[in-house]
């Protein structure tokens, strides 16, 4: 039985735990203010919002309901657009109801529950953060100025919150309705989940994460698996330093990572390296094991991890071992771990204060898009030297590529514009690109060159007057 509150309604039901949580609300409790759109988690017609208990605090962030397991409801509270209802309109509603934010309805929805969620994140309320806040809904009907122009109002009477109460806030307010003041103690009443273990009555249990792509590539038989989630597991679950070591439970998301003080303190650029992964949504499901063994050649974190020399920790129930993350793609989807394998944690050594890190992507859309290619490097820095580099890239061959050649020429060289374009050169005969989609072989090619520069322009800006000096 899965058991979880839906809206205001107390849920149980025994539907397979992989039932997608879309399905569920429309087909089973008719709730069809939550649209079917895209069914791949880009369009936000489907959003609702998940709450859930964390460190003692009520939390919510916002999902996309057509990639989200039922499985994964549980013990949580889901909140569609008919959950946010009041006598009349509520504020947000009002907002987009003056500035004509809606014309044909059909994604309106969903910008409702995104920015419902952003009522209740306690974040700074200015008219950016605000628009941020649905940066995974489309509307192909108002050109969008409306939209702006009506959560900058709803930004606006946010600044008059204290944030030691978002909830009070919302309600008194007319964010949100009444019952939302008592969801903490219901939560807290609710039965606590069952927890598998990865072998059960003998058969192999599939883990799921936040699912944003298996239920893209396997929509059809998803619900019918045998599944295991990875959010349940408490030991899969968290970031923490020891040391100068980093260690990521296997059910970290992209979301948790920007949110992590351990992350923030190292890593002085991160919101604008996360700015170019997905939309918030997907940020909130999207694991980083899951990243990592779909084996997608331009996976973000995949790339990300590969320049931190990331180590995984595998485990198939029993026994553990290590394997670096440079030597886990031994080919297009095939991985060195076996098929009772999955990953249990993730670590990396912590940049140094002489350590820089730099992640660059470009895709077809400057953000919220799959990359045409993408690349990250780590270099530590003595006298103006390159003491150590790891070099990475992504789209520019049939798995995520560690750049061994190019790193190991990086070591020891002087910063200057002949080791850029000698380091460019090395990387070039390291990649093997194809035509697609995403561009040319060519146009690869050229973009990693560029991607590269851009790691020395932005790490170390008097590389910028060299070069543009050269041109």
């Amino acid at each position: 039985m899965v058991h979880f509150i839906l809206n205001d309604q107390e849920i149980n039901t025994s539907l397979p735990k992989g039932t997608l949580l879309l399905d569920f609300i429309r087909y089973q409790q008719r709730l069809t203010g939550t649209k079917i759109g895209c069914r791949e988690g880009d369009c936000g017609a489907c959003s609702v919002l998940v709450g859930e208990i964390k460190h003692g605090e009520l939390v919510y962030r916002s999902a996309t309901s057509c990639l989200m397991a039922i499985g994964n409801a549980r013990g949580k509270h889901i909140v569609t657009v008919e959950g946010t209802n009041v006598e009349g309109l509520n504020f947000i509603q009002q907002c987009f109801a003056e500035e004509g934010a809606t014309q044909c309805g059909f994604c309106t929805p969903g910008f409702m529950v995104s920015l419902a969620g952003f009522t209740l994140s306690g974040k700074e309320a200015t008219p950016q953060t605000a628009v941020d806040a649905v940066n995974g809904n489309i509307c192909r009907c108002t050109g969008y100025k409306s939209i702006e122009r009506a959560t900058a109002k709803i930004a606006d009477k946010l600044s008059e919150r204290k944030l030691e109460d978002v909830i009070a806030f919302a309600v008194a307010n007319n964010f949100l309705p009444a019952y939302f003041i008592n969801i903490k103690e219901r939560l807290l009443q609710l039965d606590p989940p069952v927890i598998n273990t990865p072998k059960q009555n003998g058969s192999l249990l599939k883990f799921l994460g936040g699912g944003t792509d298996l239920y893209v590539q396997q929509h059809d038989t998803m619900h019918e698996e045998e599944i295991d989630f990875m959010f349940d597991k408490s030991e899969l679950n968290g970031i923490k330093q020891a040391g100068n070591k980093c260690y990521l439970g296997a059910a970290v998301t992209v979301t948790d990572i920007l949110e992590s003080p351990v992350f923030q303190d190292h890593f002085p650029n991160l919101a604008k390296h996360i700015r170019l992964v997905s939309s918030t949504p997907i940020r909130n499901m999207a694991t980083i094991a899951g990243n990592l063994v779909n084996a997608s050649p331009i996976g973000d974190f995949t790339i990300f991890f590969l320049a931190l020399n990331a180590q995984l920790v595998l485990s198939d129930g029993t026994n553990s071992r290590e394997v670096p993350l440079q030597q886990f793609y031994k080919g297009y989807k095939k991985l060195a771990k076996t098929h009772e394998e999955y990953i249990e944690q993730i670590w990396f050594e912590l940049p140094a204060a002489n350590t820089m890190f730099n992640f660059e992507k470009v895709c077809k859309r400057t953000h919220l898009d799959i990359a045409s290619v993408n690349s990250a490097v780590s270099l530590q820095i003595e006298n103006d030297k390159i003491v150590t580099a790891y070099l990475s890239a992504g789209g520019v061959g049939p798995v995520p590529a560690y750049l061994s050649k190019a790193s190991a020429f990086l070591h020891g060289r002087e910063i200057n514009e002949r080791t850029i374009e000698e380091t460019i050169a090395i990387a070039k005969t390291e990649i093997s690109p194809i035509s697609d989609a995403r561009g040319t072989a060519t146009y690869k090619s050229f973009l990693l060159g560029q991607l590269i520069k851009a790691h020395f322009v932005t790490i170390f800006p008097a590389i910028k007057i060299q070069l543009l000096a050269s041109e």
